[in-house]
């Protein structure tokens, strides 16, 4: 061994003996393929395949055995990529110089071999032969190639090809900070997985990685599941009809009785007391409607539902049980369109209560109960709309028999068939007969066509109701007050003016009349009855047979300009 002073450092050859790695000396560095002349012939072949991963060898210095594939981060030289050259170690024996693998790279800081030592193998692995040198330590520079083979005994064997450049590292280079540009097999492995650039990904993004594919993956298996489940239930109910027969909700049975006071309370109370009367004579029929005056089988409907019948017709009482039976006019009076009919043989009959029209006011709730075109108990419910309402219908053509009614008007639909039904109050009480419409399109009629309604129905008071049914059942006829006074119809003025002269060449007032004692004059306007305005002489007729015979009445009247007020007793149509 030559002395200490005469040996240079074993990680750093001297000038001498470390040639430039890019321009060797060709007496101190010889060729790979030609060996010096005296040394064994080697085979060109190296004992391996060249790793073309520049993957280090594993352990220390030994036979080399071929590494497993690894990734290499760095980029890939046009050329190829680069061999890491091997050591050469001294012949054993005499014999051939055995590459060595280049030796792990100690950790920094670690200490470095000195002159004649090397660095301590793991455990199991040969020991180099004396001379080879240790690693150098993290940041020395490191020798291009190794010692002149004076020195160790055997030219260098490189097993570099032809078409591939050994990869060195300068001398006076840093050393790269790549964990892979200097591999260590026994060095810890580094945590995280390789991204493309070569740094490591962080534990967290992976996880979030695996959960969102999981979360993905588990949607879609989710959603094939259930569109084939569905699918297959799909095709069963359809194929099956269901998967069974279909109940809807309903309410449980309730108890049928209401309130009183109610539209149902009064129709469920007053129903029995109303008959539907079908006539037929003379080539002539119809439909109307009436209500039970008492339990003698007298009931009071209009007379133009039963004037029809005339003297030979036939009238047909129907129930509200069904029940049929025939009845007979027992008086009608056409000035007041009121007629009592009556049935014989009946049984069990329920009066409707007659209530008071006088205690009536405008919009108190009101129901009607008739059979508009043959619809037996229909009903129908409004409010009063006025009252006192002076109206006019039927008649002959000669003027007879015009009916002057002082009517409670409602918007209650009253139609065709409505006409001699009940129009009830509140508590179910008759308060008038229904009798009449206006309809759209012929003006004021009584129930004679076929136009419906339009709100605008009008009923005889009931107070005037009853007293003309007990004068037509006691007597068969019914007396009309009286003035005594032929009116001017055609007068323009306001007011209802008595008449200059009759026709006829008599008195427009009746001498000995209730208007010759009172003192009225032929010529005189009558402007007000009762405090009540008068405004023509359709109105006075109205308001006159709203009373009763004998009634007294205040009259207020105008002669040649100059106001009067008189006061006369009503008589009656037969001269009474």
């Amino acid at each position: 061994m030559p002395p200490s002073g005469a040996e240079p450092h074993a990680d750093v050859p001297p000038a001498s003996a470390q040639p430039h790695a890019d321009a060797p000396p060709a007496s101190a560095q010889p060729h790979a393929d030609a060996p010096p002349s005296g040394a064994q012939p080697r085979s060109d072949r190296p004992l391996h395949e060249p790793d073309r991963y520049s993957t280090p060898p594993y352990g220390q210095p030994g036979p080399w055995a071929p590494a497993p594939p690894v990734q290499h981060p760095t980029t890939t030289p046009a050329q190829g990529t680069a061999v890491a050259p091997a050591v050469p170690q001294q012949q054993s024996g005499g014999g051939t110089a055995v590459p060595v693998p280049r030796p792990p790279q100690p950790a920094h800081g670690a200490p470095t071999a000195t002159h004649g030592t090397s660095a301590a193998p793991a455990h199991g692995a040969p020991t180099a032969t004396h001379g080879a040198p240790a690693a150098p330590a993290h940041g020395a520079p490191t020798a291009a190639h190794p010692a002149h083979p004076a020195a160790q005994g055997a030219p260098p064997v490189h097993h570099a090809s032809a078409h591939q450049t050994p990869r060195f590292t300068p001398p006076g280079a840093p050393v790269s900070a790549d964990p892979w540009g200097r591999y260590d097999p026994w060095a810890a492995r580094p945590t995280g997985a390789l991204q493309e650039s070569g740094a490591a990904a962080s534990g967290e993004a992976r996880r979030r990685g695996w959960s969102r594919g999981a979360l993905i993956g588990g949607a879609l298996a989710l959603a094939l599941v259930s569109g084939g489940i569905g699918g297959a239930v799909g095709t069963y109910l359809e194929r099956g009809g269901g998967v069974s027969e279909v109940h809807l909700p309903q309410a449980g049975k309730e108890s049928a009785e209401r309130a009183p006071d109610t539209v149902a309370g009064i129709a469920a109370r007053a129903l029995p007391s109303v008959v539907t009367l079908h006539v037929s004579g003379g080539g002539e029929g119809g439909t109307g409607t009436g209500f039970v005056l008492d339990g003698n089988g007298h009931i009071l409907t209009n007379n133009h539902v039963v004037e029809p019948a005339g003297d030979d017709g036939r009238i047909t009482v129907t129930f509200n049980s069904g029940d049929t039976a025939k009845a007979e006019v027992i008086g009608s009076d056409g000035g007041y369109d009121l007629a009592v009919v009556k049935v014989s043989g009946v049984h069990g009959l329920q009066p409707a209560p007659l209530g008071n029209s006088d205690n009536v006011q405008v919009g108190d709730p009101v129901v009607a109960i008739g059979a508009p075109f043959d619809l037996s108990g229909t009903v129908t419910s409004g409010i009063i709309s006025a009252t006192e309402r002076p109206i006019t219908a039927g008649g002959e053509a000669d003027g007879t028999d015009i009916s002057y009614v002082d009517a409670l008007q409602t918007d209650a639909p009253i139609n065709p068939g409505n006409s001699g039904g009940p129009l009830l109050d509140s508590r179910g009480r008759v308060i008038g007969i229904n009798s009449a419409i206006r309809s759209a399109g012929s003006g004021s009629e009584l129930d004679g066509g076929q136009s419906g309604s339009i709100g605008l129905g009008f009923a005889i008071p009931i107070n005037q109701g009853k007293r003309v049914a007990e004068e037509l059942i006691n007597t068969g006829k019914a007396t009309h007050p009286v003035i005594g006074v032929t009116l001017d119809m055609d007068y323009s003025g306001d007011g209802a003016r008595v008449h200059t002269e009759t026709g006829d060449g008599g008195s427009p007032v009746t001498p000995g009349g209730p208007g010759d004692r009172a003192g009225i004059e032929p010529g005189d306007v009558i402007t007000e009855i009762d405090g009540q305005r008068v405004h023509s002489g359709e109105e006075l007729i109205v308001k006159t047979r709203s009373h009763r015979p004998g009634d007294r009445l205040e009259l207020k009247l105008l002669r040649e300009g100059e106001e009067r007020t008189i006061s006369l007793v009503l008589g009656s149509s037969d001269g009474s």
